[in-house]
């Protein structure tokens, strides 16, 4: 299971990377077209990696919050730094308004897999904190 479990984040990471690879490329291709080559490369390994992540067992939820948490962020400050792109303290703060939106689902997630073994008490009306 911890295999598994590893394989899930590990195929998470490769998608996460070919995704902002991706999105970066998309910008760098409008002035260098043989980019998109790239750009289509890592869309499909991205999406790829997401289906593997999938069948480890990782919830959908989390795993698409996670990668699209992840790769709006790293988006953000790999465009500030490569092309020089404005990163704003109200981007700051929406940022961080994902990334702890998407930490909710994950607790969330651990939550009901905890009760589903036994181990968890704190459920209210069937729904656990």
């Amino acid at each position: 299971m911890k295999t598994s479990k590893a394989r899930g984040w590990l195929f998470l990471i490769i998608a996460i990377v070919s995704e902002v690879s991706a999105s970066l490329s998309l910008k760098g291709a409008l002035d260098h077209p043989g980019l998109y080559v790239v750009v289509a490369i890592g869309y499909l390994v991205a999406f790829a990696g997401l289906a593997l992540v999938l069948r480890t067992g990782m919830a959908l939820g989390v795993a698409y919050g996670i990668w699209g948490a992840s790769g709006v962020a790293l988006t953000a400050v790999l465009s500030l730094v490569i092309f020089g792109e404005p990163l704003t303290l109200v981007m700051g703060i929406g940022i961080v308004v994902v990334i702890a939106g998407v930490l909710c689902v994950e607790l969330g997630a651990q939550a009901v897999h905890r009760e589903a073994a036994g181990t968890s008490t704190a459920t209210t009306g069937g729904i656990a904190r």
